[in-house]
């Protein structure tokens, strides 16, 4: 039995005097579950105060549509929205799902009160954070223990869903305004995928727990995953999320335009709430809160900024070094160790960090030499040593790494762009590296080694893949040209995906200007 796809609808709440407004309320009486997250400015560490939140995200599922309501806190006034989700946090009529909520309850408390809006936010309650739904769905073994290890949002996505969530806006500055039309996709998106998370859930509670069939009686239609569905039908250039095809240039298909959209609203579709229309937990969620909802309460000592006072006065000295660097706008200084007139072999060679492992493979992509760390989980002494060794520059976005500058010398680069093409972009105009045409794809993507000169025949191609690697059969009749890594022996071909991928960065790195 299938059933109708609901397509996400966003609506961005910047007053109290608008249709969206009194959607969002409307939205709050009518659902059950409710996926709650929150954005806001990264800050230092050790920060004597707490940051000011910018964006508050509520998910909401109902019949005919699967709307997100992004509550933007940097303009609407605050007093004007406190007190309706102060009752949404606390109605036993409505599940609150969250990833880790607690530090956003927090900080979103702190918010409200420096507005005036006293005590803040006390409690969340029924809550159910989607690493326990994900502990809950994992495989049970007698006599073996779960791991705790705590999976990232991305993770569980992708293990739960089949859908892999892009991070790269994560870190954005939330403060600034207007948000960017990818900043709103993300942010819907990262509140919406925890109600497909619970779904997921739920469809378990009812399929395994015999109690509650036989209670209610009901049947589960087919569950809902338009978020995977819609992610595996439809392609766009877009970054935020997508359903993986393997590993062939990091390609990754995106949310289409019409996934996300921002939808105005006319008054007359706000109808009035009469009191026999108020949310109600059906019995398998008012199970499911019983044997599995919890709550998040704060204290008096969750309120105030954890800071150690040995670790404050230690950061303090570091943030000073820092910026004794940085003031001059964290411009590069050179020459870089490849420079000849330094003695270097005029071959520019990067060392990136995991903070930007991304970029890495990026620079691979347009010919450039860009390793990664030797251990998956490096230490700062193993990066400088790596660097200093194989005469790198060293891309970070770890600010901290900036005061081992007296060990690198030239050697160390702190990228400020966060997304993979930007920083492409400013790697190549920070270090006047030449970009040719030519030289796109000269490198292997997965081990940073050269291409063997001479391209091999469908029939070399296939000798060589022996016991290593397949090569789909579709490709036989095509009469390709075949390259293979001198190191670690990868095969690659001139198909579709190679061609976009050269196409790609010719605009991105803007060689037909």
């Amino acid at each position: 039995m299938e059933s109708e796809e609901n397509p996400i609808t966003i609506h961005l709440i910047s007053s109290s005097d608008s249709p969206e407004f009194n959607h969002l309320t409307h939205a709050l009486t009518h659902s059950s579950v409710i996926g709650l997250d929150a954005e806001w400015k990264p800050i230092r560490t050790h920060q004597s105060t707490f940051p000011t939140v910018s964006l508050l995200q509520i998910a909401c599922q109902l019949t005919d549509e699967s709307p997100v309501f992004l509550i933007d806190l940097a303009s609407i006034p605050l007093q004007s929205i406190y007190h309706l989700i102060k009752d949404a946090f606390a109605s036993p009529d409505v599940l609150k799902l969250g990833f880790r909520f607690k530090q956003d309850l927090v900080y979103l408390s702190s918010t409200f009160c420096a507005y005036g809006c006293e005590p803040g936010f006390e409690r969340v309650e029924p809550f159910l954070d989607i690493t326990s739904i994900y502990n809950n769905l994992q495989p049970r073994q007698p006599g073996r223990r779960l791991s705790k290890q705590t999976k990232s949002l991305a993770t569980v996505c992708q293990e739960v869903l089949g859908i892999s969530l892009s991070k790269e806006l994560q870190c954005s500055d939330w403060s600034q305004r207007p948000l960017t039309e990818e900043q709103m996709q993300y942010a819907a998106v990262d509140a919406h995928c925890l109600i497909h998370i619970f779904e997921v859930f739920k469809a378990k509670v009812v399929t395994e727990g015999n109690s509650v069939e036989s209670v209610t009686g009901l049947q589960l239609s087919h569950l809902d995953l338009g978020l995977k569905q819609i992610l595996a039908t439809q392609q766009n250039s877009n970054k935020l999320c997508g359903i993986k095809f393997g590993e062939a240039l990091e390609m990754v298909q995106a949310i289409p335009p019409d996934f996300c959209k921002t939808a105005p609203i006319s008054d007359e579709e706000v109808t009035a709430l009469s009191p026999d229309q108020a949310n109600q937990m059906d019995d398998v969620l008012s199970l499911i809160v019983r044997k599995y909802g919890d709550k998040i309460l704060l204290s008096e000592s969750d309120r105030k900024p954890k800071i150690s006072r040995k670790k404050a006065k230690k950061s303090s000295g570091r943030v000073a070094n820092t910026r004794s660097r940085t003031e001059g706008g964290e411009e590069w200084q050179g020459p870089p160790p490849w420079d000849v007139t330094s003695g270097g072999d005029g071959c520019p060679k990067f060392l990136c960090d995991v903070m930007v492992e991304g970029l890495a493979k990026h620079l691979r992509c347009v010919g450039i030499d860009a390793a990664v760390p030797y251990s998956k989980k490096p230490e700062t002494r193993g990066l400088i040593e790596q660097a200093c060794k194989e005469k790198r520059v060293l891309l970070t976005r770890d600010a901290k790494l900036l005061r081992h500058d007296y060990l690198l010398k030239n050697q160390i680069y702190r990228v400020k762009s966060l997304l993979k093409n930007d920083q492409l972009v400013e790697v190549i105009e920070t270090f006047q590296l030449e970009i040719s045409e030519d030289r796109l794809m000269s490198r292997c993507t997965k081990c940073n080694g050269k291409f063997i000169q001479k391209p091999l025949t469908t029939e070399e191609a296939v000798e060589a893949a022996k016991g290593f690697q397949v090569i789909p059969n579709c490709l036989f009749k095509k009469n390709l040209e075949f390259w293979q890594c001198m190191d670690c022996k990868q095969l690659y071909w001139e198909g579709t995906q190679y061609h976009n991928a050269v196409q790609k960065f010719v605009d991105v790195c803007k060689l037909n200007d």
